[in-house]
C-alpha cells in the first residue's frame, strides 16, 4: 500500500486511532489484574450480624476455593451457603447447608477460571 501524500485521510486516521485504542484497552486488564497467590491462604472472621448474630462464621480461601465454616448459635434451624467472588470469572455459590441449634458445618465454592477468589462471604436463608 502506497500513501501518496504521506498523510492519512480523516477516516483512515480515525480507524488507526480506534484500532490502537482498542488494542490498549484489551491489553490493560491483563497487566492490571494481579495474579492470585496459589498457596497463600486468606482467612477472615465475621460476627454473623445478618440475623442478629445467629451464625458465627469463619471464611478462608486457598486461591481457587472459598469456604465458609459456620456454627449455629440459636435455638432454631438456619440454612447458609458460601458465596465466592471470582476475579474475571462468574461468581460462585456453595451448596445450602442446614444447621440445627449448636451445629457446625462448611459450604464451599470453587472459581474454575479467571484470577481466582477475590472474596468469600456467606448467605443465610
Amino acid at each position: 500500500m502506497k500513501i501518496r501524500n504521506r498523510m492519512a485521510t480523516g477516516a483512515v486516521a480515525s480507524v488507526l486511532m480506534l484500532g490502537s485504542a482498542a488494542a490498549l484497552a484489551a491489553a490493560a486488564p491483563a497487566s492490571a489484574a494481579p495474579a492470585a497467590p496459589a498457596a497463600a491462604e486468606a482467612t477472615a472472621a465475621h460476627s454473623g450480624a445478618r440475623l442478629g448474630g445467629a451464625l458465627s462464621c469463619t471464611t478462608r480461601s486457598d486461591g481457587r476455593t472459598g469456604t465458609a465454616d459456620c456454627t449455629n448459635n440459636t435455638n432454631r434451624t438456619i440454612a447458609f451457603r458460601a458465596t465466592v467472588v471470582c476475579g474475571w470469572w462468574p461468581d460462585q455459590t456453595g451448596p445450602w447447608k442446614t444447621l440445627n441449634p449448636g451445629a457446625r458445618d462448611t459450604s464451599a465454592a470453587t472459581c474454575s477460571g479467571g484470577t481466582g477468589v477475590g472474596s468469600v462471604d456467606w448467605q443465610e436463608g
